[in-house]
């Protein structure tokens, strides 16, 4: 005898009547004259009326939580299209953070949405009491959901690119490591007339930033002169390494024939303030490589910094409140004393230059002898010349 309440139980999971008849819990044996089984059983099926009398009353659970394998859009439906839609948008921002990554970066935002979409979908499955949970309409809402994924993210990808000229950068993993900090990528060059950029991020109230800021400015004036630098300003006085003396950059122009320069700096003085970026270039590089960290450098687009300091605060503090004027005379200067202010920002403010050298494609004796800037001293140029070195092809 046919169990027409299993029959009325797996055509609401979506299967076809040949799945149907072939399942033995159902109890069909059709006669070999009848042909195809599930024609067979199709036929039986309306001639019963069992249609009208056998609908099984799911519990109520199932109800709310089940299949929706006959089209209607349960718990379970809805979450097996949004897990594939923000799997896949994850994938695609983590792959390309800059374009797709731009509005919402995989990690952390995507990431938490994926695992909330997919704790609930989880939930769902676990609360249903349905014995078999996948059906073609199942089949069909996955497919859509994987889709619908590739047009968000596709969308936002040509959105970024066409529209406000992001560039492309691949994620973090795929970049790798160089000395002192930095990490090298096969991005394009981020250029400015030609010229490759250093681009700064960091705030006035962060020591870090304010320590680093002295390499920053070091580095800018081997290249060309550099005005609208502002002295005598320090780092927050409750931060760690409180008042570190530092060079306001966020005004800073530099009139170079080989380098440029652009700047996101907060100069509000309130602690967690981020600085603001200008245009989609400097915020696809924070988004993708600062790890939410300041301060961060970027030379020429295919150089970042790590997000750790160039310069340790904790070197520079001793100059708290009082020593601006001698930290910038012996970084100017280049005093070599024990325990100067250089002897503690050379080695960043020369890693810097070596990046810069390598983005120019020129050399350090011709960069060191280009008319307009200030003579590089002898120990300079062995130092930039044995840091380009270190630097990858």
């Amino acid at each position: 005898m046919v169990d027409w309440d299993r029959v009325e139980e797996l055509r609401s999971r979506g299967l076809g009547w040949d799945e149907i008849a072939g399942d033995p819990k159902v109890g069909f044996h059709a006669d070999a004259s009848a042909g195809d089984p599930g024609r067979a059983l199709r036929a039986l099926y309306h001639r019963s009326g069992s249609r009208g009398r056998r609908r099984p009353s799911a519990p109520a659970a199932a109800r709310r939580f089940g299949a929706g394998g006959d089209g209607r859009w349960s718990l379970i439906r809805i979450g097996y299209l949004v897990v594939p839609v923000v799997a896949v948008w994850f994938l695609l921002a983590y792959v390309a953070p800059s374009p797709v990554g731009i509005l919402v970066p995989a990690i952390p935002w995507l990431g938490l949405a994926l695992a909330v979409v997919a704790f609930l979908l989880l939930f769902a499955l676990w609360r249903s009491t349905h014995g078999r949970r996948w059906s073609p309409i199942l089949r069909g809402t996955v497919i859509g959901g994987i889709v619908l994924g590739l047009v968000v993210g596709g969308a936002i990808g040509l959105a970024g690119a066409l529209i406000f000229g992001c560039p492309y950068l691949p994620p973090a993993s795929a970049l790798t490591s160089e000395p002192s900090g930095w990490a090298a990528g096969h991005m394009s060059a981020w250029q400015e007339n030609g010229k490759p950029i250093l681009y700064f991020y960091g705030a006035t109230w962060c020591p870090y930033c304010s320590a680093s800021s002295w390499a920053i400015w070091k580095a800018l004036t081997a290249f060309g002169t550099v005005s609208g630098a502002v002295f005598g300003d320090y780092s927050s006085s409750t931060d760690v390494d409180p008042s570190t003396p530092e060079v306001v950059l966020a005004g800073i122009t530099i009139n170079s024939a080989t380098i440029a320069f652009q700047v996101s700096e907060d100069t509000s003085g309130v602690e967690g303030t981020s600085p603001a970026t200008s245009s989609c270039y400097q915020l696809a590089y924070v988004a993708a490589y600062s790890g939410g960290s300041i301060p961060f450098g970027v030379v020429n687009g295919q150089y970042v910094h790590d997000g750790s300091t160039f310069v340790d605060p904790a070197n520079l503090v001793s100059w708290e409140k009082t020593g601006d004027a001698s930290v910038k005379s012996s970084v100017q200067n280049e005093n070599n004393t024990t325990g100067s202010a250089w002897t503690y920002v050379r080695d960043a403010a020369w890693w810097i230059m070596a990046y810069l050298v390598k983005a120019t494609g020129l050399s350090v004796t011709t960069l060191a002898a280009y008319p307009g800037v200030p003579k590089w001293s002898t120990e300079t140029v062995q130092n930039v010349t044995a840091d380009l070195a270190s630097i990858a092809s």
